[in-house]
């Protein structure tokens, strides 16, 4: 099981940054434009969300069943020590779980504004800077942090 989830992981994550940046692209649209904001731009708001949640609870699967974070905990000098062990110990998660959490609240404070500009400027405020935190806490094939393939 801990082996296919790092897949579905490693795939899921190319389907998050993919729905953020068309949020993003739809929100700055929308926003510059001053369009009204859709029932279609409510639905890629919602699925935006979804999904990112989605990947967090795959990830938190992942993160509480990872031998090498029960490692990390267990030695804990040892684990800060190594860079690789200690970006996913500590570094992605809270990255991450950050990102997801300013995602869920700005789709969530979106859903409540009132005109259709504040719609897409809430969207595209908190989304931007959920997608900024989430290419840092990728481990990336040429992060010096931790780096993994592309795809797996």
């Amino acid at each position: 099981m801990y082996s296919t989830l790092i897949i579905y992981h490693t795939y899921f994550r190319w389907l998050v940054l993919a729905s953020l940046l068309y949020a993003i692209f739809i929100s700055y649209k929308g926003y510059t434009t001053q369009k009204p904001f859709t029932k279609t731009d409510d639905m890629v708001r919602h699925w935006t969300a979804t999904i990112a949640q989605i990947q967090l609870m795959i990830g938190m699967v992942l993160y509480f069943n990872n031998p090498m974070i029960k490692y990390f905990w267990t030695n804990l000098n040892e684990g800060i020590a190594n860079m690789n062990v200690a970006f996913f110990s500590l570094i992605h998660i809270t990255l991450m779980f950050t990102a997801i959490m300013l995602i869920t609240f700005g789709s969530a404070l979106s859903k409540r504004k009132p005109t259709s500009e504040e719609n897409f400027r809430t969207i595209l405020v908190w989304f931007s800077i959920a997608l900024f935190i989430i290419i840092i806490a990728i481990p990336w094939p040429f992060s010096p942090l931790a780096a993994r393939p592309y795809i797996r």
